[in-house]
């Protein structure tokens, strides 16, 4: 048995051994009808979206996570995350190093509290789930968003991981690697943060077309007024056939109007 399995380190692995290791893993695992889903990065950027750059800017804002972050960020960029699985409230992942690591994070759900003034800060100001996950957003609703302590985006005492590495430290580059990961993740799949803080993206929709807008309040009077006096007025999207009530009003308006005659 080697020094490092009795508490010992595990002898240095460079970054192309690792990837070379990564890649026989991945095809072994593959092969076993394991279903895998790697942290692939074109370039040496991590996120480019908004999500996915917000994330790891959460990430790098709090000193908790200072010392090992570094280290996280070249593993996830040589393609050591070779599995990463998000759901709610929870992150497993496989990592490559000096052997193969299992690494678990565990997400608290995003408080009522928080998520009712998310929503209710964007009330009105998000117009559809394609711009939402775009991030095409106004200053106000991203700061509501990001804002750290109460936004959608995790603090420390949110998260609690664990790997199966030697490596005694608070957090391990395992696990800053996968932290990392999250963040490339959501370029491509930005609903998944909703998912892991267990929280419904559609809210924000919902609550965003909840208030009726001015041209859509002046396009119901046209369409109401047209339907008792039969005329189509500017703006009126009438399409439907008059209802009861509404002949009912135009028989009295018919009668008024022979009385008057």
């Amino acid at each position: 048995m080697a020094f490092w399995e009795y508490g010992g380190w595990p002898p240095y692995v460079s970054a192309a051994e690792r990837r070379a290791k990564a890649a026989k893993v991945i095809a072994r695992l593959r092969k076993q009808g394991r279903t895998l889903s790697p942290v692939t990065l074109e370039g040496r950027t991590i996120a480019a979206t908004f999500w996915g750059k917000a994330w790891c800017k959460n990430l790098e804002g709090y000193g908790d996570y200072e010392s090992r972050l570094p280290r996280g960020r070249t593993y996830a960029r040589n393609g050591s995350v070779i599995d990463l699985q998000i759901n709610q409230g929870a992150i497993t992942a496989l990592v490559q190093g000096s052997e193969l690591y299992e690494v678990a994070v565990r997400v608290k759900p995003v408080s009522r509290a928080s998520w009712k003034k998310v929503t209710e800060a964007c009330s009105g100001h998000i117009d559809s789930i394609v711009e939402l996950l775009a991030g095409r957003l106004s200053k106000g609703v991203m700061e509501v968003i990001c804002k750290r302590g109460g936004g959608l985006f995790p603090e420390p005492r949110e998260i609690e991981f664990e790997c199966s590495c030697p490596d005694s430290a608070w957090m391990c580059k395992h696990v800053a690697a996968v932290l990392y990961g999250v963040g490339a993740r959501l370029d491509r799949a930005p609903e998944l943060l909703f998912k892991l803080r267990a929280a419904n993206h559609l809210d924000l929709v919902a609550a965003a077309t909840a208030i009726p807008t001015v041209a859509a309040k002046k396009s119901k009077i046209a369409d109401d007024l047209g339907s008792i006096f039969g005329i189509e007025l500017a703006g009126s999207a009438r399409t439907a056939p008059p209802t009861r009530t509404v002949r009912k009003a135009r028989a009295r308006v018919a009668t008024s109007r022979r009385s008057r005659a």
